[in-house]
């Protein structure tokens, strides 16, 4: 057989598949009906009487605390559910079926026994529960899932798979969006997903991420949001996806009971038995009130390909922000890919006399080593222009525990950045081209002082030359990198602590056409 006949087939077979596919769901009825955010009122929750009673001696509509714990956002997430009395909005671009997936969930689902309403809203990508979990938890009459550009042809590995490779361009667009809303009252919108590494609890790696807990007028905004991406076309509930079973909801009770009696999840449960008991079931203990906080989001058309306010809402929205600064932008993205406009943009802002910092992962930190390849290449030109950059260390390389449970190895997952010390935007989106034109966003954006300056002190610490490398270019314009070690500081001249197999396929993988898809 030679290799045209052998290419003819193989184009054959992946057209009878692609058609057997699409005949299996033409003709299913997807029931879909719309729903939005339940109203408010002033004493039904004790999640109304909260905003009630914090909010009794304060003008501003907004207040706002920043969560950098890990430990503190899961304990935030776990007392919101626990005190929500009338609904829970969630979306979420990954819901990992691991131990805090597993406990976080299995609070939803107590949230739901009492009667509150769950709307589910998640990226079928990112998320790593299976299609036998989806099926238990719809099955709750409180709780609704839908799954935001799903594929359909779930059952057969095979099937999917294919379906993934002929609807590529579509399948590569998702819904990287993180928020959680309780009541309408409480809002946790950032950088974290629902998993281990974000949480302390992996044995491998955990992250350094923000969260904000927004309580106010502001919440109003995400709900609109939530709405639309809710009754958008391309989030599909997920029983219609799901071929016919009986419920194993009492089974995944029986497996969620367990693992919350279990040792690992003791130090996470304590920690919301503690705070409640302390009657901080948020972890709010510094609120900063706000006039005019904004929930900005993507539109969910994006990940549909299509235009609508433009091509890339988020950051027109907050790059004329950025361009507007004054004396300092302290950007913290793990993957940094800013482009040929970035560089520009930097470059000016710097040539205007104003102090740009960029905090990032080094090579060794980094969980996704595909990125560095993108971001690396800039270094030299931004280093040229006076853009000064920051490669946040694996805190292994510091021999510093980061984990309950056992891992020094920490990434860098912050979304963030300030300016002019008054300025500031936490959420999901990265500086990267996927954030830009494939991925949906969404974040805080306000103006406070004091939030601010606490933003700017965690970037003081975590930019210290204990904590990351800073970057410079030597006499012959090539790269270095300084940090402290032991007390002194060390200079290296190629990447810090990167393994020679780690370095080699970011060389290999340097020479590939893959910017657009980082």
């Amino acid at each position: 057989m030679n290799a045209t006949v052998a290419i003819s087939i193989i184009i054959v077979l992946i057209v009878i598949a692609s058609l057997a596919i699409a005949s299996r769901h033409r003709d299913k009825i997807i029931i879909k009906i719309a729903s939005t955010s339940l109203p408010k009122e002033d004493d039904a929750t004790p999640l109304d009487r909260h905003w009630t009673d914090i909010s009794r001696d304060h003008a501003e509509p907004d207040a706002l605390s920043l969560i950098q714990s890990n430990l503190g956002a899961f304990a935030a997430r776990v007392g919101s559910a626990r005190a929500a009395g009338r609904s829970l909005d969630l979306m979420y671009y990954m819901w990992n079926a691991d131990l805090t997936g597993q406990l976080m969930m299995r609070e939803v689902i107590a949230a739901a026994d009492r009667g509150v309403r769950v709307r589910l809203l998640l990226d079928d990508l990112g998320v790593s529960m299976s299609d036998r979990a989806f099926h238990a938890i719809d099955s709750h009459p409180n709780i609704e899932l839908r799954l935001f550009n799903p594929t359909k042809a779930r059952e057969n590995v095979f099937r999917r798979g294919l379906e993934m490779v002929l609807r590529f361009r579509s399948v590569n667009r998702r819904m990287h969006n993180k928020a959680w809303i309780a009541d309408g009252r409480v809002l946790i919108v950032g950088g974290r997903n629902i998993g281990d590494a974000y949480f302390d609890a992996a044995e491998q790696a955990n992250f350094r991420d923000f969260d904000i807990i927004a309580h106010g007028a502001c919440i109003a905004q995400a709900e609109e949001i939530f709405d639309d991406y809710w009754n958008s076309a391309v989030a599909v509930p997920v029983r219609s996806l799901l071929a016919r079973r009986p419920s194993k909801l009492a089974r995944l009770r029986r497996r969620m009971d367990i693992l919350a009696s279990g040792s690992a999840a003791r130090p996470y449960l304590a920690q919301v038995e503690s705070q409640h008991h302390q009657g901080n079931f948020l972890m709010s203990d510094t609120l900063h009130w706000v006039n005019g906080a904004q929930v900005v989001a993507d539109p969910p058309e994006k990940a549909a390909g299509k235009r609508r306010s433009g091509h890339n809402f988020l950051m027109e929205t907050l790059l004329p922000i950025m361009e507007e600064t004054d004396r300092t932008l302290k950007i913290t993205s793990p993957y940094f890919i800013p482009g040929q406009k970035g560089v520009e943009t930097l470059s000016r802002l710097s040539a205007d006399g104003i102090s740009v910092s960029v905090l990032t992962n080094s090579l060794a930190a980094t969980d996704v080593a595909a990125v560095h390849v993108g971001y690396a290449r800039y270094r030299r030109p931004l280093l040229i222009n006076g853009i000064k950059i920051h490669e946040l260390r694996s805190l292994a390389d510091q021999h510093t525990s980061f984990s309950l449970r056992g891992s020094g190895q920490a990434s860098l997952h912050t979304k963030a950045f300030t300016r002019d010390g008054e300025i500031g935007f936490i959420g999901s989106l990265n500086f990267d081209p996927r954030s830009m034109s494939l991925n949906t966003e969404m974040g805080v954006l306000f103006s406070s002082p004091g939030l601010v300056t606490e933003m700017d002190e965690i970037f003081r610490e975590e930019t210290s030359r204990e904590m990351s490398f800073e970057l410079a270019l030597n006499e012959r314009r090539n790269l270095t990198w300084t940090g402290m070690v032991r007390g002194q500081p060390t200079h290296y001249r190629h990447e810090p602590y990167a393994t020679l197999s780690r370095r080699a396929l970011v060389s290999v993988m340097g020479i590939l056409p893959l910017e657009s898809q980082l």
